[in-house]
C-alpha cells in the first residue's frame, strides 16, 4: 500500500530473457514492490524464453509460495501447434492457477484476427483466464485494433491491451478499440500522464489499470497515477479494482 492505495501491478515479469538477457527473480520482483507500496503484481514470463515450461513452473513457484503478492500468467509461442498451446494454458490453470494468457506480436507475429488464431483466445476462455495483448512495437499484429475482432467474437472474454498503444503512437487506436469493445481493457504503462488524462477522458476508470513492465520503471508508472489531479476513485480503480476484477483477486 502506499498514500492510502492498495496497489496491482498489472504488468511485470520473472525469469530469464533470452532477447535482452535480462534475468528477475521472484525474489528481486517482492523486494521492488515493497519498495515501491505494491501489493499485488501479474508475474509473466518474458517473450522469448529457453523453456517455456520452465518459465511458468517458476513463476507457478512464485504464486504458490506468495498467493497473496503474485497472480501467474503464461506465456508462450502460439506457433508452437494449437494442441500444445491448449495442453500448457491448462496445465498452469490447473496446477497454478494462473490467471491470464499474454500474447506478444512484436516477438511472436500472431494476426489475432485470423480463424486460425482464434484457438488461443478460446484456450484462455476454457481456463477462465484474461487475455493481456502486447500493442504498440510489432505493427500490424500489435495494432489495438487488432484485437477487436476476438473482442466482438467472444464478448464474456477479457481482453487487455498492455501499454495501451505504446508510449502514445497508437492512443487514439487504443481508446476507439476500448470504446467499441467493452470487454477491451487498457494497461497504461509507457503513457506519459497526459496520455493517461486523455485515456480518462473517454474511457471510464474503471476499465483502465496500472502496470509497470519493467523494474526500472516501477517507480515512474506507479508515481504517475498517484500524482494525477483525479478523483481518488478513479486512481483506486486504476491502482487496483480494475485489475483485481479483471484477474479475478480481491
Amino acid at each position: 500500500m502506499r498514500d492510502g492505495f492498495s496497489i496491482f501491478d498489472a504488468h511485470c515479469h520473472i525469469g530469464k530473457a533470452l532477447h535482452s538477457r535480462r534475468v528477475q527473480s521472484a525474489d528481486a520482483m517482492l523486494a521492488l514492490m515493497d519498495r515501491y507500496g505494491i501489493d499485488r503484481a501479474l508475474a509473466i514470463p518474458f517473450p522469448m524464453v529457453g523453456c517455456f515450461r520452465q518459465a511458468h513452473d517458476e513463476i507457478g513457484t512464485a504464486v504458490r509460495e506468495h498467493p497473496k503478492r503474485f497472480v501467474g500468467a503464461v506465456c508462450l509461442n502460439p506457433f508452437i501447434g494449437e494442441a500444445e498451446v491448449r495442453q500448457e494454458v491448462r496445465r498452469c490453470s490447473e496446477m497454478y492457477g494462473f490467471k491470464a494468457l499474454k500474447i506478444q506480436p512484436q516477438f511472436q507475429p500472431v494476426d489475432a484476427s485470423l480463424a486460425e488464431s482464434q484457438f488461443i483466445f478460446e484456450a484462455a476462455l476454457e481456463n477462465r483466464m484474461a487475455m493481456v495483448c502486447h500493442t504498440g512495437n510489432g505493427i500490424p499484429y500489435a495494432l489495438p485494433s487488432a484485437f477487436m475482432p476476438a473482442a466482438r467474437k467472444y464478448p464474456e472474454l477479457k481482453i487487455v491491451l498492455a501499454h495501451c498503444g505504446g508510449g502514445g503512437l497508437l492512443l487514439q487506436d487504443a481508446i476507439v478499440a476500448a470504446l467499441f469493445c467493452p470487454n477491451i481493457y487498457l494497461e497504461l504503462s509507457t503513457l506519459m500522464p497526459s496520455h493517461v488524462l486523455r485515456v480518462l477522458s473517454q474511457v471510464p476508470s474503471f476499465r483502465l489499470m496500472a502496470g509497470s513492465d519493467l523494474p526500472e520503471n516501477t517507480g515512474v508508472e506507479i508515481g504517475k497515477i498517484l500524482d494525477l489531479e483525479v478523483g481518488e476513485e478513479t486512481q483506486r480503480d486504476i491502482l487496483w479494482t480494475t485489475a483485481c476484477t479483471v484477474f479475478g483477486e480481491s
